[in-house]
């Protein structure tokens, strides 16, 4: 098991800590609807490596946000979900959703 390491006093520093990367945002946005296998959310995330992203998964897991459950066949299938702690994330990911629309009809023509 992995060492715990002390959490930052600030609450937001320890959300950043947690999700506090693009791809981390991505999956968990991918993950939201429901299950999904790493082929699948490989594709809908986009350009992120096959490394990078088992790397994030790897985290994601062991911080206590995403499932990975692993069935018996060969070749393996490997499913991902979010826990119940990773759904809780939910109204931060509506709110950024929502900031960036705003921002984006406020600054479409810099794009």
């Amino acid at each position: 098991m992995q060492e715990h390491k002390e959490l930052p006093a600030c609450p937001v520093e320890t959300t950043l800590m947690l999700i506090g990367s693009k791809w981390k945002v991505l999956i968990l946005r991918d993950l939201m609807p429901g299950t999904k296998r790493f082929g699948e959310l490989k594709r809908s995330i986009g350009n992120v490596s096959q490394k990078v992203l088992t790397a994030q998964l790897r985290d994601m897991e062991e911080k206590g946000l995403v499932n990975r459950k692993v069935y018996p066949e060969v070749p393996p299938k490997v499913e991902y979900s979010l826990t119940e702690l990773g759904r809780s994330l939910k109204p931060i990911l509506d709110a950024m959703q929502e900031w960036g629309n705003g921002y984006k009809e406020m600054n479409h023509s810099l794009f």
